[in-house]
């Protein structure tokens, strides 16, 4: 249990190095590289709520 929880904690911590700003004053963001695009995984989670919702009143209807 305690290798597994070192080695999450030491992968997040790597990757989350990588994620930040460059330290030496590299050049900034503009918007257009910070744009995160949602369409795709918005509108997945948005439907896969819907059929779970449906599936749990459909089950309660029944019962």
């Amino acid at each position: 249990m305690f290798k597994h929880l070192f080695l999450a904690s030491a992968l997040l911590l790597a990757f989350g190095a990588r994620a930040q700003a460059p330290a030496n004053g590299g050049p900034t963001p503009t918007a257009a590289v910070t744009a995160v695009p949602l369409d795709g995984g918005a509108s997945l989670l948005l439907a896969g709520g819907l059929a779970y919702g449906l599936r749990r009143l459909r089950q309660r209807r029944r019962a």
